[in-house]
């Protein structure tokens, strides 16, 4: 069978006479192409043109409301970061967190590529594949061991510390 194949070879079921078809050939109901209750080994390599024309469809609604979500996210997150470094403070930016976390449940609420549930992963997807967060982290311990050890890092931390400061006793002191 060629995965542009819609025919049922194979398929030994034969409809009951009180079964009718209530969808035109082609137009079949996508929803029982759900495969989060099949085994892992049972999820097939390729699905049928209408489901790939469906899900494309909707990955492209969907990819339209992440980047309208990160379009208005982007300034909200610097304005909400900057206030946050102006009040000063011993912990500031709970703001900025809040809308971190209201991020985290729109991209789960999107679900961007929640089609992939339909096919059987390819070779070359890893679970423990590395992160953007993973190479953050890796780089600022490189920087940590720099200021550590009197490095550059140190010097451009303090110099960022000392504006910051000038900035907040600026402020504090027009009130």
């Amino acid at each position: 069978m060629s995965p542009n194949d819609n025919s049922a070879e194979g398929d030994d079921t034969v409809p009951e006479e009180n079964e009718s078809q209530t969808t035109a050939p082609g137009f079949e109901d996508t929803s029982s192409s759900d495969t989060s209750n099949i085994p892992e080994n049972n999820i097939p390599e390729y699905v049928d043109r209408w489901t790939l024309l469906r899900d494309v469809t909707v990955f492209q609604g969907k990819l339209l409301l992440d980047g309208l979500r990160d379009l208005v996210l982007s300034p909200i997150s610097i304005a909400a970061a900057v206030i946050a470094l102006l009040r000063g403070g011993e912990q500031p930016g709970r703001q900025f967190y809040d809308l971190l976390y209201m991020g985290k449940r729109s991209e789960h609420w999107i679900n961007l590529f929640g089609a992939t549930k339909r096919v059987s992963p390819p070779s070359f997807d890893q679970e423990g594949s590395e992160s953007v967060d993973a190479l953050v982290e890796r780089l600022e311990t490189v920087a940590r061991r720099q200021y550590e050890k009197g490095g550059l890092t140190q010097n451009a931390k303090h110099a960022v510390d000392r504006a910051l400061d000038a900035i907040d006793r600026g402020l504090n002191h027009r009130k």
